[in-house]
């Protein structure tokens, strides 16, 4: 039976990470592919309430591939968070005859997906773009492996001028409320210690972890310290803690920040966004909705969107054991 969607509306939403313009591409390329009309929504939810659409075709995505960022913007929308918003944004999209879309974003986005579905039954499909990686129901998301590669580059630097000086750096990155970035760099990065909400190490042992480096003949150390990590204090009250425990550290801190987000995107985000793309699309043709395209073992794999925003990432225990043999 053919199928009733014949134009599909894309768009991103939420914090910005590397791959989402190549997962753009592949959506619009794959309607092009299937004859299916597309277009491109700019501001995310915002373009939608104000109509702010744009028809996409298979050139109109020449030469993103390569592109940190979002063509298509990113926005907040303070109005789709009203009925009255997403009234007038299913209205827009009604006289625009769009019959579906693919949001590429993180919970914050698939939750406003998942409410818009439920009160208008509207077929809609996500891609996990964000580069935390904090999404259930994918091993990976998008923009997860090239903020990794970004980080263990800026670590590389930074331990150069530790190495020369003789000094221990804290170094903040990313992660919002979990800490795959910093496990995963820090073990990629050769850190000394690594501290991660999931796992709170306590300043006592980090101060041990030091004295030990120490001890052992190490001239310069590297701790990476996740944001949203639970010893109680920032990355600056650390530095202050050790200077007063152990003065004959000379500490300083490097706190990444948003160059984490941007830069070109990984061959392997490359890759899983355009495998992504295509599944959303396919999805939504087969008539599917509320759901979320995500990867395990290498597999595409379809889950629910309220599973994806509800459902807990978990930590790689071994990548932790791993950290803590590394470290001797």
């Amino acid at each position: 039976m053919a199928s009733k969607i014949k134009k599909i509306a894309v768009f991103t939403s939420g914090g910005d990470s590397p791959g989402m313009n190549a997962a753009i591409r592949s959506v619009v390329r794959t309607c092009a592919y299937l004859k299916v009309e597309c277009v491109g929504i700019y501001r995310g939810y915002e373009g939608m309430v104000e109509g702010d659409f744009k028809p996409m075709d298979a050139r109109s995505v020449n030469n993103i591939i390569n592109k940190g960022g979002t063509i298509l913007k990113s926005a907040r929308s303070d109005s789709f968070r009203t009925p009255e918003g997403r009234k007038q944004a299913y209205d827009n999209l009604v006289a625009n005859n769009i019959d579906a879309f693919v949001v590429i974003g993180g919970d914050g986005s698939f939750t406003g997906a998942m409410i818009f579905n439920k009160e208008y039954d509207f077929p809609v499909i996500g891609i996990p773009g964000t580069i935390d990686n904090d999404i259930f129901g994918t091993t990976y998301t998008l923009g997860f492996d090239t903020a990794l590669n970004t980080v263990v580059d800026a670590i590389d630097k930074i331990r150069d001028t530790a190495s020369s000086h003789n000094r221990l750096f804290f170094v903040e990155v990313m992660g919002r409320d979990v800490g795959h970035i910093a496990l995963n760099a820090g073990v990629g990065a050769g850190a000394e210690e690594i501290l991660i909400p999931e796992e709170n190490l306590g300043l006592e042992r980090l101060l041990e972890s030091l004295k030990r480096s120490k001890k052992s003949g190490k001239s310069s150390s590297i701790v990476i310290v996740a944001e949203g990590d639970k010893t109680g204090k920032n990355v600056f009250e650390l530095k202050e803690y050790v200077e007063e425990n152990l003065p004959i550290y000379d500490v300083r801190v490097s706190v990444l920040g948003h160059m984490q987000r941007g830069g070109t995107p990984s061959c392997f985000d490359r890759v899983l966004a355009s495998r992504m793309g295509v599944r959303a699309v396919e999805a939504l043709l087969e008539g599917k909705s509320s759901l979320m395209v995500g990867i395990q073992d290498n597999k595409l794999i379809l889950t629910p969107i309220e599973q994806a925003i509800k459902g807990h990432t978990k930590i790689d225990k071994e990548l932790i054991r791993v950290s803590d043999i590394m470290s001797t």
